[in-house]
């Protein structure tokens, strides 16, 4: 039996979108490369005439839309997740170049569902939604007008992905590496995290300052394996003891 491809396993998240002639043209954008897994959070006007004249011939990946009601659930399941922002995050990862991040996406879904996040194309993604996701991009635009339609953002990245899954090729995955965390895995040691350093008195939950940020921000790095998880968990609940 052949392995699905890479691109079977990479979402297409558009949060909070707010005109669906974006969202079908998005659709459309994701279908001439070959993408097919569309997430849409909580989008402001869906299903819509608009959406389906927009998206010509990829109305398949419209009526297969999942729609969610938060970015945690649209991230549930995958073991890594790339936004899409041109600002400055203070506790956010490092960011990456659109082209970099897709060569990377596409070596993750060999182990996983990932996700590309986009956000609404007024205001972005917000700090919250970022920091739900372990890496974010930057499209190389000119300095002097960097301003890019959710359409065009989407068609650009799914181009990089298609490029680094057809004619490059995925990197072979490290058979000794262990499991991906999933999402869920992740944000469920964050919260174990922060129950253990409030019950001991490390943390005033009247005043937290960033800890729990910058922690987020040190597992976005690290790339947290399941075992790892389990071990950090483990020790938590030997401390709380």
């Amino acid at each position: 039996m052949s392995l699905p491809s890479p691109l079977e396993r990479i979402r297409v998240v558009l949060s909070h979108p707010s005109h669906p002639g974006n969202i079908g043209a998005a659709a459309r954008a994701m279908k001439t490369m070959g993408l097919t897994r569309l997430y849409l959070v909580n989008p402001k006007i869906f299903p819509d005439p608009q959406a389906d004249a927009m998206a010509t011939g990829a109305t398949d990946l419209l009526v297969s839309a999942r729609i969610c009601e938060s970015l945690a659930e649209a991230l549930a399941g995958t073991v890594s997740a790339t936004a899409l922002t041109s600002r400055r995050r203070d506790l956010a990862t490092e960011p990456t170049w659109a082209r970099q991040a897709a060569a990377e996406l596409v070596a993750q879904a060999g182990t996983g569902d990932v996700a590309l996040v986009f956000g609404n194309e007024t205001a972005g993604l917000s700090n919250e939604e970022v920091s739900l996701c372990r890496n974010w991009a930057l499209i190389p635009t000119s300095p002097a007008f960097k301003s890019l339609n959710l359409a065009q953002a989407v068609q650009i990245l799914c181009y990089e992905l298609r490029l680094a899954a057809v004619d490059v090729g995925a990197p072979p995955s490290v058979t000794e590496a262990g499991e991906p965390a999933s999402h869920e895995e992740v944000e469920a040691l964050i919260d174990h995290l922060e129950r253990a350093v409030v019950a001991s008195g490390f943390l005033d939950p009247a005043k937290p300052k960033r800890l729990i940020p910058r922690m987020r921000r040190m597992f976005a790095r690290a790339g947290l394996e399941k075992e790892e998880i389990n071990i950090l968990r483990g020790m938590l609940s030997s401390f709380e003891k």
